[in-house]
């Protein structure tokens, strides 16, 4: 089901929280959705929802998601770990979140089961773990076993294999057909899943394009050229166009050509060159360099730094 996401916006007051935002998610495929604390991931996800009012539609397979029946069957959505109340059980939950869609009791096992809550199915979460909430929000999301997922932070307190299984979990997802939206700040984790990404910062999009795309924006992509005569390799390449800098005084960092090209031009000039290798810079590489001017919510250059008075600002 592909969801198209047209002109969002919302304020708060004189704050513009999200401006003007337009994207599409697509079916087969799992879309991260990234930006600096403070961007608009969390309203853009609840515009999205019906959740908070604003201005612009969001259609989901050209309907409004008021005009779908029931609604629990086009999309599921976890973005509180703590959204239950803390007195019912697990089980009883998810039979009541269920009951829109006529949820089976079987199909309420099949997803404690799933998520790994079989054994606390009947006790109250008020007292889970955040780890154990973040389950029970996924449980709650697939439990109709909707065409599409909003899911915020879904990786939260959850240990490194429970990352991993939800990774698994969502790419098997999207493969089926369906459509993903994932937000998460675990940058290294969402290079692992996603396959198209949204950025978006102080409420505006900054890039919607495939991971490869976007990492290949970061000015850290370039190769390793290593030679005992650096210094004659440096000029013969900046004689080509390229760009070069000195990381030791035989390692260089060129950029502009593949190695093939490298390798060409030294030995062209007759230079041995000892290593020559691409380095791809990483998906946190390319969201710093993208959002770095666009952070409301930045920490100090010097991380040991404290405030004068020593207190918290």
């Amino acid at each position: 089901m592909i969801v198209d996401v047209q002109s969002l916006s919302k304020a708060y007051g004189s704050v513009q929280a999200v401006h003007e935002l337009s994207f599409r998610v697509s079916p087969g495929h799992i879309t991260g959705f990234l930006g600096p604390n403070g961007s608009g991931k969390s309203t853009t996800m609840r515009l999205m929802l019906g959740l908070d009012h604003g201005t612009g539609t969001t259609l989901y397979e050209g309907k409004r998601l008021v005009d779908h029946r029931p609604v629990t069957k086009v999309v599921g959505s976890h973005l509180d770990a703590k959204f239950f109340h803390p007195k019912r059980t697990a089980r009883a939950h998810l039979q009541m979140m269920g009951s829109e869609a006529g949820v089976s009791r079987v199909r309420v096992d099949e997803v404690l089961e799933l998520v790994g809550l079989q054994g606390v199915a009947d006790k109250r979460p008020g007292g889970f773990s955040l780890g154990m909430g973040q389950r029970l929000g996924l449980a709650t999301a697939i439990l109709a076993e909707p065409q599409v997922l909003l899911l915020d932070e879904p990786a939260n307190g959850l240990d490194p294999q429970s990352i991993q299984w939800l990774r698994d979990f969502l790419t098997h997802y999207a493969q089926r057909g369906n459509s993903v939206l994932v937000s998460s700040h675990l940058l290294s984790e969402m290079q692992l899943m996603a396959d198209h990404l949204v950025v978006i910062a102080r409420g505006r999009l900054i890039a919607d394009e495939s991971m490869s795309q976007f990492v290949s924006r970061s000015t850290k992509n370039d190769v390793l050229v290593r030679s005992s005569d650096a210094v004659r390799l440096a000029a013969e390449l900046r004689a080509q166009g390229l760009g070069v800098a000195a990381e030791t005084p035989e390692a260089l960092a060129v950029t502009g050509a593949g190695t093939d090209r490298i390798g060409d031009i030294a030995f062209a000039a007759g230079i041995t060159v000892r290593e020559l290798v691409n380095r791809q810079a990483s998906l946190e590489d390319a969201f710093l360099e993208l959002t770095s001017e666009s952070q409301d919510f930045a920490a100090g250059s010097d991380p040991g730094a404290m405030p004068a008075d020593g207190g918290a600002r």
